[in-house]
């Protein structure tokens, strides 16, 4: 038993020194102070990174398919009112959303910015207690009422009793509305004064859609959007204006959802309009993104670069565009994944150990080249060969 102590002890690799041979310094004791606070902090450092996750980031081919895309828009138009404005969207797979009302809400702004109603798009105007029948005639209270569509209508039995839906009909046949007192329920529902009347207000304009997961493009524009000859046309005669001011302010565009650490270039983005009228431009670059938390709750979402540009009436005139702003969407191939995730208790300690190793090794040659620095000048002091 006595021999097996004995070899145990011979492989100790801290042998011990009698307290008798140990000499302190004032270096020494500095250096301790100094290094005793340096590992502290490491080690505070080191216990914040391992309680906070961390997020691991991977690029990835993006495989999904037969997807949709939410795309968020909170868009204020201080001079153009509610009234006039419309909302389109459309892809490069031929889907079409015309004059979108579902899920799009308007506030009317007056010109200092206040708040005069908020109201669900897709009310549209009263319908008149009495419109004109198709076919004309005496009316009389027991007659069901069928208001003309002004050969707009689509069958003997279609009938437009509002402004809203001359309008629309005329929208589906691809024709536009030069006047509007001509049409006998916009005269009686006084289309171009509400126009008249709104002069100057502005709208807030704000909601979401949802669109196939293919490039495509949204926007904003005055007056009702109906297809010609395979383009894309506005009827902005019913509203009898030169001009249309598109200044705006991008409150906020997200294509998806919101995580953590999300920055949508486009907030807060305003421009104003200096031209009488024009188009803005954006070209948007989506990025799919996956975020997936610590407790492995997975957020699908998109990231998006933008470039800005804007074309002033004269060039509108020349391509045949209307004032506007548009977004023009494309989407990467590639998708980020974003994965928060802890650091495991056996790095924790490693590093742990690494850094009071470290530092003590550090330490213990930054004050052997001291005092040994220190004893040399000494013994030269002694001799006299120190100068």
């Amino acid at each position: 038993m006595e021999g097996l102590m004995s070899k145990l002890r011979s492989l100790d690799a801290y042998p011990k020194i009698n307290e008798d041979f140990y000499s302190r310094t004032l270096s020494g004791g500095i250096i301790t102070i100094a290094s005793s606070i340096v590992m502290l902090l490491l080690f505070i450092s080191e216990l914040r990174l391992y309680l906070h996750a961390v997020t691991e980031t991977k690029l990835v081919v993006d495989t999904s398919r037969g997807e949709t895309l939410r795309i968020n828009f909170d868009i204020t138009f201080p001079a153009l009112p509610c009234s006039i404005l419309s909302l389109d969207a459309m892809d490069i797979s031929g889907e079409q959303h015309l004059d979108v009302k579902h899920d799009i809400f308007k506030k009317r702004l007056d010109s200092n910015g206040n708040v005069i109603e908020l109201r669900q798009d897709g009310i549209g105007a009263p319908k008149i207690e009495k419109p004109l029948q198709r076919h004309g005639g005496r009316l009389e209270h027991n007659e069901t009422y069928c208001g003309s569509c002004y050969g707009a209508e689509a069958s003997d039995e279609e009938c437009c009793n509002s402004c809203e839906e001359v309008r629309e009909a005329y929208r589906r046949k691809g024709w536009a509305m030069s006047n509007p007192d001509l049409i006998d329920q916009c005269k009686r529902e006084g289309f171009l004064q509400r126009i008249k009347d709104e002069a100057g207000e502005g709208c807030n304009i704000y909601g979401f859609l949802e669109v196939n997961k293919v490039a495509g493009n949204f926007h904003f524009a005055p007056g009702k959007s109906f297809q010609q000859s395979n383009v894309h046309v506005h009827d902005l005669l019913a509203f009898q204006k030169d001009s249309f001011n598109i200044s705006h302010k991008v409150n906020r565009l997200a294509f998806g959802d919101y995580f953590p650490g999300i920055v949508n270039p486009l907030d807060g983005v305003h421009w104003t309009q200096e031209t009488p009228s024009g188009l803005y431009q954006y070209f948007i670059k989506v990025v799919p993104t996956v975020y997936t938390d610590v407790s492995g709750h997975t957020i699908q979402s998109n990231q998006f670069s933008v470039t800005e540009h804007f074309r002033s009436e004269e060039v509108g005139r020349l391509l045949q565009s209307v004032p506007g702003v548009f977004f023009f969407y494309d989407l990467s191939p590639i998708k980020v994944t974003f994965t928060e995730e802890h650091i495991s208790f056996l790095h924790f300690l490693t590093n742990v150990c690494a850094i009071v190793g470290g530092v003590f090794t550090v330490s213990g040659i930054l004050d052997s080249f001291i005092y040994h620095g220190q004893k040399a000048i000494k013994k030269k002091m002694e001799i006299g060969k120190f100068s």
